[in-house]
């Protein structure tokens, strides 16, 4: 598989990282997701989408909160891919991240997976 690093952001609160892997581009939050760290992942992920990456990869195991702030980057990240004839996998959720998702039924509109190697074999989304 092909393991390049693309890039990364940091502030105080999230940093992101964005590695390349096989045809998807892996794009791992750290942190806290909120209204004040939502650009630092949103332009990483319209950057991918920018470069042709159609299959966007979210590793969500080191994300330590999300709120609707995040879940509408998220969102948008998924609508963009998708009308670019792509998608957007959600990997490894820590419970509080996961409840977000499923409080806001946001859980039924990605594919979410357990693990980061489960989402990068699932290549239908």
């Amino acid at each position: 598989m092909d393991r390049g690093t693309v890039g990364s952001a940091q502030s105080g609160r999230l940093l992101v990282e964005v590695r390349e892997e096989g045809s998807s581009a892996v794009v791992t939050p750290v942190g806290e997701l909120d209204h004040h760290t939502a650009d630092l992942l949103r332009e990483p992920l319209e950057g991918c989408l920018a470069k042709g990456f159609k299959r966007l990869v979210i590793d969500c195991a080191r994300l330590e909160f999300c709120d609707s702030t995040g879940l509408n980057v998220l969102l948008g990240a998924r609508l963009k891919a998708e009308a670019a004839g792509g998608a957007v996998a959600l990997a490894g959720m820590q419970p509080v991240v996961a409840r977000v998702f499923e409080i806001t039924g946001a859980d039924a509109v990605f594919s979410v997976h357990d693990t980061l190697e489960a989402a990068l074999a699932d290549e239908s989304g």
